[in-house]
């Protein structure tokens, strides 16, 4: 079947659903907006539940037979240069570990960026994979950290020549990208695959100015978040992957051994229309974004107390290889006041979200849905916010660990300790033990804690100073850190 990317298969088998007045005596219960609460279809519209159909027996026939979705993925495929790609309604939290799934397996070894996100870690507990921590290039003037080097994975390969492959972020949620050529060839000089977990790079394909995206680069299996900068609903994610050297069908298996048995066809017709999008106007688009985020950067340096971090300052030897500047991370340390504070001063008084804040950072998502007007809105609120900093400054100081204070000893296996029976102690006690859930400051999701790790009073204290100057919490089983879990002393 040829090419033809002003098809969009699932949106068009959606019209052609509802064009033929089909009945189902089936899921979903609401029956085509019938049954809900008319409330609800006040607030969320009738088009919502219209697309809700089951996806055998409803888009397609029982057997799949029109081939819906597998004509969608193959368009993505084409449009993305993959081999294979793969629909997930369940995020790329579902799609990383379906990924890692499909390189290793449990109680075998595979290379992981420290930076990784809680969906991987969530992985490793879940299968049984030792980890390898390859370690993040930080900056430790500025408290960040960047994607490891390619040196750092040829390392951990040499130490480690049993491990099965490796897994690297890129870019970050700041922007900030690997060298993902050198890392790929890094493994595939020992036949070994490449994921990379580019949930932030849904653009990447689609505009030259923009870091290489990971199949370009070379990477085996590339986990994507369309929601995230493009235009799919939240949840919608796509997993693409090239090369012989992971098996298509073991890499589908993984992803039903995790998927849901329901998938929402409304997320699958988020991602084929992006596909469509981005296909005919992407380029146009994203070069849109491109500059109106380079206006948009200069606009804020030139307010009082902010810094707007760019390749200058992210790029370079020991730091990042490539840069994305559709995240516009404002660097507040001049304000004197924290990340935290200004985030919730903004979402206050002129109903602004920031994307990422930190202890001296507040981030602005762009993306190709930006415009003048909702870029002069935050100036106009970032303006006013430095305006009023004088009344933001008596924040609680956060201690900063050095990069070395960061990490910790892996004691024992994520599994192992997750599962282990656990004791709850008072953070002040807790440095020593080892560590029996994650601590993840969010956003971005990037864990400080991993269960196995060794406690110790430097990240203790990071911890709670940060809770304490508004940092959240959300998989701790307390969230304000009075108490941690640990893993038992007799187990």
């Amino acid at each position: 079947m040829g090419v033809n990317h002003s098809e969009a298969p699932v949106l068009d088998a959606l019209a052609r659903y509802r064009a033929a007045d089909e009945l189902g005596f089936t899921p979903p219960g609401h029956k085509q907006a019938r049954g809900a609460d008319p409330r609800a279809r006040a607030v969320l519209g009738d088009a919502v539940f219209f697309g809700d159909v089951l996806a055998n027996g409803g888009l397609d026939d029982h057997l799949a037979r029109g081939g819906v979705l597998a004509r969608a993925e193959e368009l993505m495929a084409d449009a993305v240069h993959a081999d294979r790609t793969f629909f997930s309604t369940c995020g790329s939290s579902l799609s990383a570990k379906a990924a890692m799934l499909a390189v290793t397996r449990p109680h075998h070894r595979l290379l992981v960026g420290r930076d990784a996100h809680k969906s991987v870690v969530a992985g490793l507990i879940l299968s049984g994979v030792e980890p390898v921590w390859v370690e993040p290039q930080w900056d430790a003037t500025r408290h960040l950290a960047h994607p490891p080097s390619a040196d750092a994975y040829e390392q951990a390969f040499i130490e480690h020549p049993d491990a099965d492959g490796a897994l690297v972020t890129s870019p970050t949620p700041y922007g900030a990208a690997a060298d993902l050529e050198g890392i790929a060839d890094a493994c595939h000089r020992r036949g070994k695959p490449l994921i990379v977990d580019e949930a932030w790079g849904a653009h990447l394909p689609f505009h030259d100015d923009l870091p290489s995206w990971a199949m370009d680069a070379g990477a085996d299996i590339c986990v994507t978040s369309i929601h995230k900068m493009g235009s799919g609903l939240e949840q919608g994610s796509v997993f693409h992957l090239q090369g012989d050297l992971i098996d298509p069908a073991e890499l589908a298996s993984r992803a039903d051994l995790l998927g849901t048995t329901s998938p929402n066809v409304l997320l699958y017709a988020g991602i084929d229309a992006w596909r469509r999008q981005m296909v005919q106007q992407g380029h146009q688009l994203i070069g849109d974004a491109l500059e109106l985020a380079a206006r948009t950067r200069q606009a804020i340096e030139a307010i009082d107390g902010f810094h707007v971090n760019d390749a200058a300052d992210f790029c370079g030897p020991g730091l990042a290889a490539d840069f994305d500047p559709l995240p516009v991370v404002m660097d507040i340390a001049e304000l004197g006041t924290s990340g935290y504070r200004a985030a919730d001063w903004l979402r206050e008084h002129h109903h602004i979200d920031a994307h990422l804040f930190d202890h001296r950072r507040i981030s602005a998502q762009l993306t190709h849905a930006d415009d003048d007007h909702t870029t002069e809105r935050l100036l106009t609120a970032l303006r006013d916010l430095a305006d009023h900093a004088p009344a933001l400054r008596d924040v609680p100081q956060v201690a900063l660990p050095s990069p070395a204070e960061l990490r910790m000893e892996q004691a024992c296996l994520p599994r192992d300790a997750y599962f282990a029976p656990h004791a709850k102690v008072s953070a002040a006690d807790a440095a020593g033990r080892i560590a029996a859930e994650m601590i993840t400051p969010y956003p971005p999701g990037i864990p400080v804690v991993l269960p196995g790790e060794r406690l110790t009073e430097p990240v203790l204290k990071y911890l709670t100073t940060g809770v304490e100057a508004g940092m959240y919490l959300p998989d701790a089983a307390d969230g304000q850190l009075s108490t941690v879990r640990v893993v038992a002393e007799d187990a």
